[in-house]
């Protein structure tokens, strides 16, 4: 049951500052890890997760009073972003404090290109809070991470929101739960209504009614009437026996058939039991704007989600790659964190929300920040050893001064200049490596440019602060279009990474993608060189002839000498070669690197005083643009190996759309449930926006994964302007 003093009521943060130190003060921190809990409240975009921790935030005293999505005043989304498009693209923590535990709610965006933070959620969680509208249908999204919790096996319960909304159907939305979920989703409660309002929830297992008065933020509890036992009787005997389905103890069944009435306590305790192993997953009804079924939500929270002891620590090693050993959550153990979110404070420098797996964490001590196995998201590995300057508790954009962080814990740390999304926080002496958990590719490629030479290394300094705190931002710059290449999620995802770079005061624009594209000669050529210039004094003097004749696919380049009778020195003809090189890299029609080629010297001219290195690599290139111009060039264009996961239904759409973008099929697979693998080979250039169409196509769920596989020559119809001079 929530307490009315459990917190000092806090201040809301400035709407669409940057994170600051709180005034506010709280209570000492948990000595003990039994004393958390972390939950990961998840969910599809607009179902009401942030306003659910507004209204939990102010029943347990944490607030004096609800925020607002629409006016940008909830604890959860202060970043600018987030008001501007009222819904959440970061994780926040907002601890709250409900019986003498503190139960850290992890409020993670529900769009799904902002899955960098979600997953970044889910690691720092120990269960999840699956938040479904009681007015709207269950996305596949949600559904794909309902089997993604699965398989990792984190306790799951289920809220039911949005109760007072007029088209608000329980009835329904718990039949899309269990036709998403399966059958081991129940409801512990029901809501009980007078006319189109539901006023009360009627307990399934203490056969008691709590009801909602106007003026008191406490159900009162009433015993239930004949009409509503027989009417909620059927669900109460599933949940029972789905509840001693779940028990260990294999009499109890027996019992329960044998017409024994089994005691609530027990049924609570395998209840409790089953919900913390991931085998059972509790529904509750709610309402976060009448508050109906908060206390229940909140006593679930403390009962029956596990604590951090409860819970398998992720791989952890020493910096030599072998097991580390740790016992588990102890706070007496080893140090070994995760810096689970990284922000930029104009004040206070780089914030890092840290989940403490094992140690105790102090303020003054000095730690090892160490970043290894992210290459692929663009962070090289790095060490350093740093100091703890200062240690806060986060609420939201706010931090709260504590003295310790104990194993199972969640604080944040500033001023540390290294430490990055994904790194390690472990002890000088025994510094250790968490394993990191796994992102998908970031597949949609946003170009962008300084607005100014002046504003080069403002973007720079900028894009190193947005990335080390974005696990799903891949920046790169492409060594053969030298193109500023960030590589996000999706539309949304990039326009949030553009705004941040703005928000730091950088000037710039996107521009077209260019698709690094190669050349090739599609017959063999003849090309003369020369190269002569007399402006009295010492000239330059170098003729050469080559011969151009096109190889195989990926053969490469090869440079045959022919030349008979020293026409050209042998120091010139390596001078040649390089002209040849040179003039290859920049391409000889379009500006695209040229390649698979063989280039024969037959012949030439030198000077004895007036030929030189330099005329002759002059001559080279002269003779390479020559033959270029006697024949035809071929545009290459990389082709990719694709593999898309999406669920049967939307099969035939996702085929449909890939034969569109000239994709040649090579299967497909199927991996269990509904869900189907499609093989594909598809230019690179058809792939530059296919992460919006899948999405778009697949209701959000689809997936896909890339791999170069090779160059192949560009159809004349496909042949489009790329940009590139």
């Amino acid at each position: 049951m929530p307490t009315k003093d459990a917190k000092v009521p806090a201040k809301n943060p400035g709407r669409g500052a940057d994170l600051r130190r709180a005034d506010a003060t709280v209570g000492s921190p948990p000595d003990r890890p039994e004393q958390i809990r972390n939950v990961a409240l998840v969910g599809h975009s607009g179902s009401g997760k942030t306003l659910l921790t507004e209204a939990l935030l102010a029943a347990t005293g944490a607030i004096s009073r609800k925020g607002s999505i629409a006016e940008g005043t909830t604890v959860s989304d202060s970043e600018p972003a987030a008001i501007h498009q009222q819904r959440s693209v970061a994780l926040s923590v907002v601890p709250i404090g409900i019986n003498g535990v503190k139960v850290n709610l992890l409020d993670t965006p529900g769009y799904g290109e902002f899955i960098g933070e979600l997953r970044a959620g889910l690691r720092a969680a120990d269960a999840a809070l699956f938040v479904v509208s009681a007015v709207d249908d269950i996305d596949a999204a949600t559904s794909a991470l309902w089997t993604e919790c699965q398989r990792a096996r984190m306790p799951r319960a289920v809220v039911i929101s949005r109760l007072d909304h007029p088209r608000a159907d329980f009835d329904a939305a718990l039949a899309r739960c269990r036709q998403a979920f399966g059958d081991s989703v129940m409801p512990l409660y029901l809501p009980v209504g007078t006319g189109t309002a539901t006023t009360a929830l009627f307990g399934l297992l203490s056969g008691t009614v709590s009801e909602l008065a106007a003026d008191n933020p406490l159900p009162v509890f009433r015993n239930a009437d004949d009409v509503e036992l027989r009417a909620s009787e059927a669900a109460r005997s599933a949940l029972i026996e789905g509840i001693i389905a779940e028990s260990e103890d294999e009499t109890l069944m027996d019992r329960y058939l044998a017409g024994e009435e089994i005691a609530a306590d027990i049924l609570v305790q395998d209840l409790e039991t089953a919900v913390a192993r991931a085998s059972f997953h509790p529904v509750l009804p709610t309402s976060a704007e009448t508050g109906l079924g908060l206390a229940e939500l909140l006593e679930s929270m403390t009962r029956a989600f596990p604590s951090p002891v409860e819970r398998e620590l992720p791989p952890v090693t020493d910096l030599a790659g072998s097991p580390a050993g740790l016992a588990g959550c102890d706070p007496a153990g080893p140090l070994a964190g995760e810096v689970v979110r990284t922000t930029i404070d104009p004040f206070l420098g780089r914030v890092c929300l840290v989940r403490l797996f094992s140690g105790t964490l102090r303020e003054d001590s000095a730690v090892h920040v160490g970043g290894r196995g992210l290459a692929d998201r663009g962070h090289e590995d790095h060490d350093s050893d740093e100091r703890v300057a200062h240690l806060y508790s986060p609420f939201g954009s706010s931090l709260r001064p504590v003295p310790y962080c104990v194993a199972g814990d969640i604080c944040a740390l500033t001023k540390l200049g290294a430490a990055e999304t994904g790194d390690t926080i472990s002890a000088k002496e025994l510094p250790l490596l968490v394993q990191p958990w796994e992102m998908p590719q970031p597949l949609l490629p946003v170009a962008i440019e300084a607005a100014s030479h002046g504003d080069e290394d403002v973007l720079a300094k900028s894009l190193g602060k947005v990335a080390a705190g974005d696990p799903a931002l891949r920046v790169e710059r492409n060594p053969e279009t030298h193109q500023l290449i960030l590589w996000c999620m999706g539309e949304a995802h990039a326009e949030v990474v553009l705004g941040r770079l703005r928000d730091q005061g950088v000037n710039l624009h996107t521009v077209e993608v260019v698709t690094p594209l190669r050349e090739t000669f599609s017959a063999r050529a003849a090309g003369h060189g020369r190269y002569v210039k007399q402006s009295g004094g010492h000239g330059q003097y170098a003729v050469c002839d080559i011969d151009v004749e096109p190889l195989a696919r990926g053969a490469g380049f090869e440079f045959i000498d022919k030349t008979v009778g020293g026409v050209i020195p042998g120091p010139f003809i390596a001078s040649v070669e390089k002209g040849v090189r040179a003039q290859m890299q920049k391409g000889v029609a379009a500006g695209f690197p040229v390649v698979d080629i063989r280039v024969t010297l037959l012949g030439g001219k030198a000077h004895s005083v007036d030929s030189s290195d330099a005329a002759f690599q002059a001559a080279g290139a002269l003779a390479l643009r020559e033959a270029a111009a006697a024949t035809r060039i071929q545009l290459l264009e990389p082709v990719s190996e694709v593999t898309i996961s999406v669920s049967d239904e939307h099969v035939g759409a996702v085929m449909s759309g890939l034969s569109s973008r000239r994709a040649r099929l090579t299967g497909t697979t199927s991996t269990g449930g509904d869900i189907t693998e499609i093989g594909a080979e598809v230019p690179d250039q058809e792939l530059l926006r296919y992460s919006i169409e899948l999405r778009a196509l697949t209701s959000g769920s689809g997936r896909f994964s890339r791999s170069y596989l090779r160059h192949e020559p560009v159809p004349a119809s496909a042949v489009r302007p790329t940009g590139k001079g």
